[in-house]
């Protein structure tokens, strides 16, 4: 008579371990974002040091360099100085904790990545940072400039236009952190090419999708809806989308990375 062997029953798996597994990363996406927050909050503190420095005199420095010569800004209503230059202050925090934030970021999701991927994300993380402080400063250098002096230019012949510190500052703080973001894009485009997400080929193929998309947010994103403000966002945009194929071309191939890991 011929035995069967039944195979022994499979344990259900333990919901506490697959709970305490959650919680765990929970518990470290809170702990790097306290690290972010915290990078954010000595940015501040360093921002607004230096904002209110000299009586303010950071924020005479950036209305004399991006502005018309002879224009003064108003406040019309109380603490309008006060509170705008800790926007400014927020903004210079986020700038120099913009590292820290990448950093946290990228450490809460490499974990979960493979060892080809790790290796793209640790190669790329440098050119991040270069890629938003060359931002910044072409915002400081063209695109706040222009846009200031067309805006604070247009019909001053004929009225007195003093803006308010409020849409001084915010404008500024606004189209300066814009520039820095947008500079990531080529890193972006490069990134998701060599990590396998998407084909330079489909890039390149859609590359008048990709010219409408990037003049749809550029309308979105610029203080006014005249064609100069407009332009001076959507240039650089397509010209930084276009860098990204660029770079693409030298990425190192799919199967020559797998192997070598």
């Amino acid at each position: 008579m011929q035995t069967t062997h039944t195979p022994p029953a499979q344990t259900a798996p333990d919901d506490d371990s697959t709970a305490m597994s959650w919680l765990e990363h929970l518990i470290e996406l809170r702990d790097r974002m306290m690290k972010a927050g915290l990078a954010v909050v000595i940015g501040l503190v360093v921002g607004f040091i230096l904002v209110r420095y000299d009586n303010y005199l950071f924020i005479e420095l950036i209305k004399d360099y991006q502005t018309p010569p002879g224009t003064n800004l108003q406040a019309v209503a109380p603490a309008e100085v006060f509170t705008n230059a800790i926007k400014v202050a927020l903004g210079l925090g986020l700038a120099l904790a913009m590292p820290v934030i990448v950093y946290q970021l990228l450490a809460f999701i490499v974990p979960g990545l493979t060892t080809r991927e790790r290796r793209i994300i640790f190669a790329v993380l440098p050119f991040i940072t270069l890629c938003f402080v060359s931002g910044l400063a072409f915002g400081w250098f063209v695109t706040v400039p222009a846009a200031l002096n067309f805006l604070l230019s247009e019909g001053a012949g004929r009225f007195r236009i003093e803006p308010t510190v409020e849409f001084f500052l915010s404008l500024f703080t606004r189209l300066m952190l814009l520039n820095g973001v947008l500079f990531e894009m080529p890193v972006v485009v490069y990134s998701l090419i060599w990590l396998g997400a998407v084909e330079r080929k489909t890039l390149a193929k859609y590359r008048r999708y990709s010219i409408l998309v990037i003049t749809v947010i550029a309308a979105i994103v610029t203080p006014t809806s005249d064609p100069i403000n407009l332009a001076l966002v959507a240039v650089p945009m397509y010209l930084l989308y276009e860098l990204g194929l660029l770079l693409a071309l030298i990425a190192p191939r799919r199967k020559t990375i797998v192997a070598g890991s």
